[in-house]
């Protein structure tokens, strides 16, 4: 397989991955955001909940459309650019998709119509249930993709198959209850409750510093500050538990987020400054919090993390393992009779994605060197300071939000909506948490490889026969096509919010004690 090809292939569905993650949070966090919204409307019948709520309803509406958008450009890419892998593993990984597409996308998909279009036409209990089913899709559909993923990381539930060179579902449940697939579910949902409480947040607030919609701006407020709030503190609870999930499953992961050379000896600390250095295989002006790392990632006192230099040493050990397991394997090709070489493979089947190791230095693993054996080894570890950095980036900024909704919060609850630099403070964090959720995503992808499947198959091997000139036009096309797709996007929603939530407003009689409605009404004349 020619690198080359390998490294396009991983740049263009990396594009496409952190294209589409730009919509789907805002989509996950809104949906119920409009839950909540529109079960105020019914519980108190005032009008202008029902306009918070259809306001909302029309941002959501327009992200919803393009996240689906590029969500079906990425699968297609798992056939088209990842051929060998979708043929490796397709029987476990495509199970989950299967699903995402009958159960969850369907569901959304059926309800977003009745939602948007079923204001006049379903009772307001019936409409808040439609609302409830298409957010429920939604982050049903998150599920299921996560599931997919959360195998990559972690493949449980399933082998490989000697006689169909396949791997092959074995324990549907584990691959269901995948520890790795849940804790990134609970996190990713989160983070994306905390994106669509940001950007409410930051659409209110400049209303605000416009003085218009004060109405409707201070309610929006109040509920994204007690969502986000909520939201944000999740997002660290629940990313200490994915921590603790890489202490099993991904441990040279983790070593190259702490940028941990050598085990240290229980508990280990957590390093908040430090400059990784590969080549000397050390970090300069390391600065650690004693404890920290070692209570997150382990819960005890007396649980070790191991380090970077250990784990290669193990991965050198288990790639000279899946030597072992290829050469049974080939032997049971020549001969699927052969009962001596299929025990030989049952001793060593764990290690035969490690043998596969070789296959970026030597067409036959068998007869790979010692020094072969070493670099492979050494080419499990992720770039150490990419990893750490983006790492610390991402929890810099996830602190960050919980300060910024904590002082919503309060500022809310004393009724002090309009503190001016409290208002400014939240328009330019709109993006902070996008920012977060993208580099999440590079924490979790990036930190696999060199592996598409943790410990089963090498990302270089999964590529299709592609060449280099189609993907480079491939990459350039989806890039423009992307490109113009963002741009109507971004357009239509900043039109949507300077046109505002009274523009396309129904006609209503406006209740004395409701100054927003009152508000509202020269807006519809």
């Amino acid at each position: 397989m020619d690198l080359a090809v390998v490294d396009l292939s991983r740049l263009q569905f990396a594009l496409t991955a952190l294209y589409h993650f730009l919509f789907v949070p805002l989509t996950l966090g809104l949906s119920f955001m409009l839950v909540i919204m529109e079960s105020i409307y019914v519980m108190t019948r005032r009008p202008i909940w029902r306009t918070i709520t259809r306001f909302w309803g029309m941002l959501f509406g327009i992200n919803f459309a393009l996240g689906v958008a590029t969500g079906i450009t990425m699968e297609f890419q798992f056939g088209m650019n990842w051929s060998y892998y979708s043929h490796y593993v397709g029987d476990i990984f495509g199970a989950p998709l299967a699903i995402e597409g009958l159960m969850a996308f369907f569901l959304e998909a059926t309800f977003v119509g009745l939602m948007f279009f079923g204001w006049d036409k379903l009772g307001r209990v019936q409409h808040l249930l439609v609302t409830f089913l298409v957010a429920l899709g939604t982050n049903l559909s998150a599920l299921w993709i996560l599931i997919a993923n959360g195998w990559m990381q972690n493949p449980v539930g399933a082998r490989f198959n000697p006689d169909t060179m396949r791997m092959e579902v074995t324990d549907f449940a584990a691959v269901l209850f995948n520890p790795v697939a849940q804790a990134k579910f609970v996190h990713t949902v989160s983070a994306g409750y905390v994106i669509a409480a940001v950007f409410v947040l930051g659409v209110s607030a400049f209303y605000m510093l416009k003085g218009r919609h004060k109405g409707f701006a201070k309610r929006s407020m109040t509920v994204a500050a007690a969502f986000g709030l909520a939201a944000s503190l999740s997002v660290v609870v629940l990313g200490d538990e994915s921590g603790y999930a890489l202490t099993d499953n991904q441990k040279m992961k983790l070593a190259a987020i702490e940028s941990m050379w050598n085990t240290q000896p229980a508990p280990a600390g957590i390093s908040i400054f430090g400059i990784p250095d590969m080549k000397l295989r050390e970090t300069r002006y390391d600065v650690q919090i004693p404890w920290v790392l070692g209570l997150i990632s382990t819960r005890s006192l007396d649980g070790s993390v191991e380090g970077i230099l250990q784990l290669v040493a193990v991965a050198e050990t288990r790639i000279e393992s899946g030597v072992i397991a290829y050469d049974a394997l080939e032997t049971i090709k020549a001969d699927p009779t052969d009962a001596a070489a299929r025990s030989l493979f049952e001793l060593h089947r764990n290690d035969l994605g490690y043998g596969l190791m070789l296959k970026r230095h030597v067409a036959d693993p068998r007869t790979a060197t010692p020094e072969q054996i070493r670099d492979a080894a050494w080419n499990t570890v992720p770039n150490v300071p990419v990893m750490f950095w983006t790492f610390r980036f991402m929890a810099a900024i996830g602190f960050a939000m919980i300060a910024l909704f904590a002082t919503a919060f309060l500022l809310c609850t004393l009724r002090k909506h309009e503190t001016r630099w409290f208002l400014w403070l939240c328009v330019a964090a709109i993006p902070l948490p996008w920012i977060a959720a993208e580099l999440g995503w590079v924490v979790a992808e990036f930190g696999r490889q060199p592996w598409a499947v943790e410990g089963v198959l090498p990302t270089f091997l999964g590529a299709s026969s592609l060449t280099v000139p189609q993907l480079w036009a491939t990459i350039i096309g989806f890039t423009l096509f992307y490109g113009a797709l963002a741009v109507v996007e971004v357009g239509l929603i900043l039109h949507t919010i300077k046109k505002g939530p009274f523009a396309q407003q129904e006609e209503f009689a406006p209740s004395p004690s409701d100054p927003s409605a009152a508000e509202a009404a020269p807006a519809v004349a």
